[in-house]
């Protein structure tokens, strides 16, 4: 695995928060209300934690330059630690009766947002 040279890196890092802004946006824009943005933890780490009525969704936000590129964003592997760190989290953010999912938002430049429900079923 190479290292991504300091420019491109930079890159990434500035398109992965404004895709999590955008996210959040547009997560508001349908009821949700953002709890929480890049909270890191021992297990991983997740982009935003939002609340619906009783559903609190653990979210992996995934921008990239191109909507082709987003076809490899998301594996099994990141989303194996996502689930991990809301397991962690869940305690501080769920209430009694909540119910919790792990999504995912998809973000490409021209394209709408794509947010898939509930992508996390273990594994």
């Amino acid at each position: 695995m190479t290292r991504m040279a300091a420019p491109a890196r930079l890159a990434a890092e500035k398109r992965g928060r404004q895709g999590e802004r955008i996210a959040g946006w547009w997560l508001r824009l349908k009821g949700w209300s953002i709890l929480a943005r890049r909270v890191r933890t021992p297990a991983g780490e997740v982009d935003l934690i939002a609340r619906r009525g009783a559903m609190v969704a653990f979210i992996e936000v995934k921008a990239r330059a191109s909507d082709s590129a987003l076809a490899d964003a998301i594996d099994e592997r990141r989303l194996t630690r996502v689930a991990a760190a809301a397991e962690v989290l869940a305690a501080t953010y769920l209430q009694p009766g909540d119910d919790m999912r792990i999504d995912v938002m998809l973000l490409a430049p021209g394209r709408p947002p794509r947010h898939l429900e509930n992508v996390w079923h273990g594994g």
